[in-house]
């Protein structure tokens, strides 16, 4: 298993908790729909870039991908388009923080995920740092929030706590797709499989989520394209951070990947408390200690 994968998860983390933390920002000049299209829109130019600059690079190009290849991107794709319009949903019921901690169960069902479809299987360490990890985000999420558990069974009752739940599923599903899809594409670069794949599935969502709001939301489609010097470092870091997931996606597990990629939880408190001005929790120190030791444990399993 090639060892690129570890720092292209954790490179992801970094760019998805920097990209979300704009993203929440965009949401109060924009709806659910239109906060979610800037990173296709504008991350499908960036991702065409990468992909166009490595193939020169490396001076070779691809075959063309068959329609099974088409399938998983499209699937993949839109199951990331719901999974956007979820989490973006869940911040505007409780907050960034928390909407980000409910959909970090996504570790979790990735791994369930793999098992049914991929047939993956991991190691007892890996299991429990996922273990760790999702118990880590929750902590995270609730401190100070609640007390007991009668008081968190409460909390994943509410509205925003579903969405989450709900963003995190459909994450692992996208997951899962987009490693089928690498899969299908004859290549003995990981990183040629993942550009392309990054440059479909964007070219599809674009496709995609632009044909919706052009119908439903025309007025947004214009407030997005209007507010192209906002939107576009969104679209910048979706694709960087995207191209290192699609990385390690093709070259280990769903579940390691995800687990390792936890550290955007981190990277999230830190966005969240100082770009967001979101309050601190005491309690929220005991979370990132398990996050960490989370990712600490899923890399001794591994290695």
């Amino acid at each position: 298993m090639p060892a690129v994968w570890i720092p292209a998860a954790l490179t992801a983390g970094l760019f998805q908790a920097w990209r979300t933390a704009i993203q929440q920002k965009l949401r109060t000049r924009l709806s659910v729909s239109g906060a979610g299209l800037v990173r296709y829109l504008y991350g499908a130019p960036v991702a065409l870039l990468l992909l166009t600059l490595w193939l020169a690079l490396r001076g070779e190009g691809v075959a063309v991908p068959g329609w099974r290849f088409l399938a998983f991107a499209f699937g993949g794709g839109l199951a990331q388009i719901l999974a956007t319009s979820a989490l973006i949903a869940a911040f505007g019921h409780r907050g960034f923080l928390v909407g980000t901690a409910f959909s970090k169960t996504e570790a979790l069902q990735a791994a369930l995920f793999s098992i049914v479809v991929l047939g993956e299987h991991l190691p007892l360490l890996a299991w429990l740092g996922i273990f760790c990890g999702v118990g880590g985000v929750m902590v995270l999420g609730l401190a100070g929030r609640t007390k007991g558990l009668a008081g968190i069974a409460v909390q994943f009752a509410e509205r925003g706590a579903q969405l989450g739940l709900l963003s995190g599923a459909l994450f692992a599903l996208t997951a899962v797709m987009i490693r089928l899809a690498t899969h299908e594409i004859e290549s003995t670069s990981p990183v040629s499989q993942a550009l392309l794949t990054l440059a479909a599935v964007n070219l599809l969502q674009t496709l995609m989520h632009g044909t919706w709001i052009a119908w439903r939301e025309p007025t947004t489609l214009l407030l997005v394209l209007r507010g192209w010097r906002s939107a576009v470092p969104v679209g910048v870091l979706s694709a960087c951070g995207s191209a290192c997931w699609f990385l390690g996606f093709a070259t280990a597990p769903v579940a390691l990947v995800r687990v390792i990629g936890q550290v955007e939880v981190v990277f999230t408190f830190g966005f969240a408390h100082f770009y967001l001005r979101e309050p601190v929790h005491p309690n929220e120190a005991i979370g990132l200690a398990l996050v960490s030791i989370g990712v600490v444990l899923a890399l001794i399993g591994v290695l």
